[in-house]
């Protein structure tokens, strides 16, 4: 099976091919843009087909990365995954960051649970912990740092992500250097994803930031 992954969750935007039978990623293209992620996208599509030297007909699986982390790049993302899907004929899903994060770390520390935690900001971590095979022991939510402290006090695992930083107060077990997803293991864990869960839809842990302003009626002539 040859899959196309792509990864605008967060400040990166990436695109891979990957052929699953031969487990081999083909080629990958992306860089860490901070904005934009709707204007380049398909830029990296293009490069990743090119050098791997399949053309889009020859995708057999989209995967893409639904969250948590800027509500942008995931819209951008998944509406790109999805429009690839319908125009070729072939399923999407959905990979989520703390797992794929999860996946670097555990190959890298086989046979131990691992915590996945991202920065959310605002002193608030984006959490879950996962079984040494990979299966989720928790659901995914957003936790505050305090609460984090303590709620991860004596884990028994790999700790990993962009917000291990935060946890040092804690007595914390082995740190994994993983702090991005890896486009690679998003591939990965796309080709081995169920398609029948239906299509991917974003895994939003905080709502927007942009609310309506109050206080601009337009009065009535």
């Amino acid at each position: 099976m040859i899959v196309l992954a792509i990864d605008t969750a967060g400040t990166g935007c990436f695109a891979a091919v990957y052929d699953s039978t031969a487990d081999k990623i083909l080629a990958s293209a992306g860089a860490d843009i901070g904005r934009g992620h709707a204007e380049r996208l398909l830029a990296f599509v293009d490069q990743a087909l090119a050098e791997s030297g399949k053309v889009l007909s020859a995708i057999d699986r989209i995967a893409v990365t639904i969250g948590p982390g800027s509500f942008t790049g995931i819209r951008v993302g998944v509406a790109a995954a999805r429009g690839f899907a319908l125009a070729l004929g072939v399923p999407s899903v959905g990979v989520s960051i703390l797992a794929a994060l999860a996946k670097s770390a555990a190959e890298k520390h086989p046979g131990r649970p691992v915590l996945a935690a991202m920065d959310a900001k605002r002193d608030e971590l984006y959490c879950q912990i996962f079984e040494a095979g990979g299966t989720p022991r928790t659901e995914a939510q957003i936790v505050q740092l305090d609460d984090a402290r303590r709620m991860f006090t004596g884990f028994d695992g790999v700790v990993c992500g962009s917000a291990t930083r935060h946890l040092t107060d804690a007595p914390l077990p082995d740190v994994a250097e993983v702090d991005a997803a890896d486009i690679g293991i998003v591939a990965r864990l796309g080709a081995a994803a169920d398609p029948s869960q239906g299509k991917p839809s974003p895994l939003y842990l905080r709502g927007p930031d942009v609310r309506p302003q109050a206080g601009f009626a337009v009065a009535r002539a």
